[in-house]
Parts: structure tokens; sequence; C-alpha cells
């Protein structure tokens, strides 16, 4: 028997969207609507929650069709702007990932590395409208007998470039310091030595996986915001952990589920996929992320409805734990904490540096809320949900 006051399903949602009736807010404008009229009655009046997240997501990348070449070929190794491409697919396929580095980059050797440019800086410049070039070597066939084939094209040109990231949208990640003697350059960012900063990589209120703490609504073929086009969640992601330690509220209080996500790449722009150097450590792309969260009942209310004073991530030492596989928690904070600018630890005072973006954040979650109102984007029921 299903207790639940409210009860909506997504075709009735998805009705109203239709109808122009729909009541559409971010995951911060919910916090308060909740306080002042209760969980119940908000998720009577609300429909859809919308979040965002905008960060560095290092298991990212792209399908791409090449074109074929007369004769034609079946390329064993490609290269765009001389970063390499895997192509152990099938004649002109291949997957560029997007941490994968310049052929000709010094990488470490003068440390710390500058990783001026790879496959996510590629992935930017062909939604950019940039030419690229492209370059692949084959060993030749009967059926293939080309073997090395060479080419300026655009992203337009390509016949297919699908965006598959099979690891992104973290829920909930750590808070990184740095405990030794010696500066550390990480994913996480450059860190001082002896505690000197604390950086962290999450939109807190807004990150989407943060108002589905059990992934409820989230599911394979749910419709998200990916790279500023619509796209699917496919999977869980390559990390995805669900039973993880948890606060009253069911929210993860350290790295827990992640998606796996796909989406067409000539649909999307270059203010939401954007390459990244990463000094030292390598390079990456950080993606404009968001999910539309259906108020089905009041429980999905409630767990949208909880803000940065109530969202709580682990102070980790990547200055030595971290590089030899130590968990180890040196403390418990909040994204309201972290977002103030400054944490304390042992009685010190840490200035914080996010490395998520909260004016983009913002910014998806205001585009998905307005983009429902317009209907001209809908919800997708979950084939198959991950709770």
């Amino acid at each position: 028997m299903n207790a639940h006051k409210v009860n909506k399903t997504i075709e009735q949602i998805n009705r109203k969207i239709a109808n122009g009736e729909a009541v559409v807010v971010t995951a911060e404008e919910i916090v308060d609507i909740a306080r002042k009229e209760g969980i119940v009655e908000a998720a009577k009046k609300i429909d859809v929650v919308t979040t965002g997240t905008f960060a560095p997501m290092c298991s990212s990348g792209v399908f791409i069709n090449i074109g074929q070449s007369r004769p034609q070929i079946r390329t064993t190794k490609t290269w765009f702007n001389n970063v390499p491409a895997y192509s152990g697919l099938a004649a002109v396929d291949c997957y560029l990932g997007a941490t994968q580095t310049c052929e000709d980059d010094p990488l470490n050797k003068r440390h710390p590395g500058e990783f001026n440019y790879g496959g996510g800086h590629v992935i930017q410049d062909l939604v950019a409208g940039k030419q690229v070039h492209i370059r692949a070597q084959s060993y030749g066939t009967d059926c293939y007998p080309n073997r090395e084939i060479e080419k300026l094209v655009t992203l337009k040109e390509l016949p297919n470039a699908m965006l598959c990231n099979p690891r992104n949208a973290y829920q909930n990640y750590n808070c990184a310091i740095n405990k030794s003697d010696k500066i550390k350059y990480t994913y996480m960012g450059t860190l001082k030595p002896g505690i000197g900063n604390a950086n962290y990589s999450t939109s807190g209120v807004l990150s989407p996986l943060l108002n589905d703490p059990y992934l409820k609504t989230i599911g394979v073929g749910t419709r998200i915001f990916l790279g500023g086009a619509q796209g699917y969640v496919t999977w869980t992601g390559t990390q995805h952990k669900t039973q993880v330690e948890r606060g009253l509220n069911g929210v993860p209080v350290a790295p827990a589920g992640t998606l796996s996500v796909t989406g067409d790449l000539k649909e999307m722009s270059p203010e939401w996929l954007v390459g990244q150097s990463i000094r030292g450590y390598g390079c990456s792309l950080s993606v404009g992320f968001g999910i539309p969260i259906p108020v089905l009942n009041e429980e999905i209310l409630k767990f949208t409805s909880v803000s940065d004073d109530e969202l709580f991530t682990q102070i980790l030492d990547y200055g030595y734990d971290y590089p030899e596989g130590i968990s180890k928690s040196y403390g418990q904070v909040s994204y309201a904490e972290l977002k103030s600018g400054s944490i304390m630890i042992k009685g010190k005072k840490i200035p914080t540096v996010p490395l998520s973006s909260m004016v983009k954040a913002r910014k998806i979650a205001d585009i998905l809320k307005k983009s429902i109102q317009k209907a001209k984007f809908f919800l997708s029921q979950p084939q198959h949900t991950f709770y």
C-alpha cells in the first residue's frame, strides 16, 4: 500500500508541461519553498525541480566516425590535432578520450607539466566549429586497401559524433587537502603544503545526484541537460557505489553514485564542453550537466529540499594518504562551510577553492527550468532504475 499523500506520474507531469501548466523551480529555490509551505504542500504545488553542475569530468569522450576515404580504409591509429584516439573498433570509427594528451606533449618530464592540449580541448574545438586536423593509419586489407589518410574537417562534416561519457555527475566528492611539506599537483587542483588550501568539486545544493540520493527518479533513458543539448542516461557510471555511509537525510557523506551518459555532439555547445589543462596532472573536460527531478511524491520533494548546510563531505589528504590508497577522513565539512570561502581544520582557518562553477550550475538549472516551462524539454520515464 502506497502511504504517500501526493502521487504523480511522469506522464501526468508531461501533460502539464505540454499545456504550459507545470510548476518548475530550481534546487536552490525549492529549499525556501519547502520551509515556508511544508513538504506535503510543496509537493502538491511543485512538479519539477531542476539541478545543474559544471566541473571537470575526466571520464568523458566522443565516439567519432571520421568518414570513409577512396580507396577505403579500416583505421588502426587515428589522431585529432595530434591527439591519439582509440581505433580498435571498426572501419573509420574511433573513441577520443577527454584526458588523452597530445602526442608530443612533454607530460611531467619537466614537473609540473602544463598539459596545454588534449582530448578535452579537441572536443571543445569541434563543438566550437573549428577545423580539426585528422590523420589515420592502417596496415591495409583486401577490403580496406588504403593505409593512410589526412584531412581537415569540422564537426558538421563528420558523419557522426556521439558524446559518450562513462562516468559523470559524481554524487558527492572529497574535499582535498595536502598535509605534506611539498606542493602537490593533483586532479583536485594544486594543493599547497601544510594544509595551505582545501579544494572541492560539486555544486552542493544544485548537484543533480544529491537531489535524488537513492536515484529513485533517475535511470536508463532519463533525459538530461548534457553539454548544452538534450542527452540521456545510459547506465550507472564506472565507479558507481550505493552501499555508502549516508546522513539522516539519505544523502551520501562521501563519493557514491555516478552516471554513464550520451548525447549528440553536433547539438552541443563550447560553453558547456570546455577543455581543461590541470597543472602537473593532465588534460580533462569540464561538462555542463543537469537533471530535472520529477516531484512524484512528498518523499522526492523532501530529498530535493536539502540545503548546503545539510550536505556534507569528507576531508582527505592528497599529499600522502590518497596516492598510497589510504582512505582516512580528517573531518566532515558541509558545503555551506566550503562555499563560505574558508573552513577550520585543527583550529586553523583554511581557504577553500571550488573546482566547479556555481555560476554555471545556476545557469544550467535555469535553462532547464525555462525549457520545461516553454514545453521544449519533457521528462522521460526511466526504463531501469538503480536503487
